[in-house]
C-alpha cells in the first residue's frame, strides 16, 4: 500500500509534456478536468490567459461543454458540435472559431477552413475582453463542428 501512494505522488510531481511548437500533451478526456489540466500545463504566460479564457468562456455560456482533443481543448453546446477550439504555440494562443466567418466582426486571422477564423493572443497583447465573450456568445448560438 505504501509503494502505491508513493508511486502516485511521484507521478503527480512530473513535468507537463510540451509538443513542438509549445503545445501541452494531454491525453483526450471529456468534462472540466482535462481543460483545466491543459490550462495548467500551457507553458508561461499562456495558463495565466488560458485560465482567463477558460473563465470568460464559461461565463458567457454557462451551459458549455469541454473536453481536450487532439491536445487541446474544445468547446461546444451540448449535442450541437464543437463552436470553440484553444492550442498553444511557441509564440502565441491561438482561439479557433470554427464558424468564425458568421461572427461579427469576422475574427481577424484566416483559416485553410472556408468558415474557421483565427484569434491569436500574443504575450504582449491585451485581450479585448468584451470582444471576446462577444465572439463566444455568437459562436455558441452557430451549429458548431462534429468531430
Amino acid at each position: 500500500m505504501a509503494k502505491a501512494k508513493a508511486k502516485v505522488a511521484r507521478s503527480v510531481d512530473v513535468e507537463p509534456v510540451l509538443l513542438s511548437g509549445g503545445n501541452p500533451q494531454i491525453a483526450k478526456g471529456y468534462g472540466d478536468a482535462p481543460v483545466q489540466a491543459y490550462i495548467a500545463a500551457m507553458p508561461g504566460w499562456k495558463s495565466k490567459v488560458g485560465r482567463r479564457l477558460d473563465q470568460l468562456i464559461v461565463e458567457a455560456v454557462p451551459n458549455v461543454q469541454k473536453a481536450v482533443k487532439w491536445n487541446s481543448p474544445f468547446y461546444e453546446m451540448e449535442g450541437e458540435g464543437w463552436f470553440l477550439g484553444v492550442h498553444c504555440f511557441a509564440r502565441y494562443i491561438k482561439v479557433a472559431f470554427f464558424r468564425g466567418l458568421s461572427l461579427t466582426p469576422v475574427p481577424p486571422v484566416e483559416s485553410k477552413s472556408k468558415d474557421t477564423r483565427y484569434f491569436h493572443i500574443h504575450a504582449s497583447d491585451r485581450l479585448d475582453e468584451e470582444q471576446f465573450v462577444s465572439w463566444v456568445k455568437q459562436a455558441s448560438r452557430l451549429p458548431g463542428e462534429r468531430m
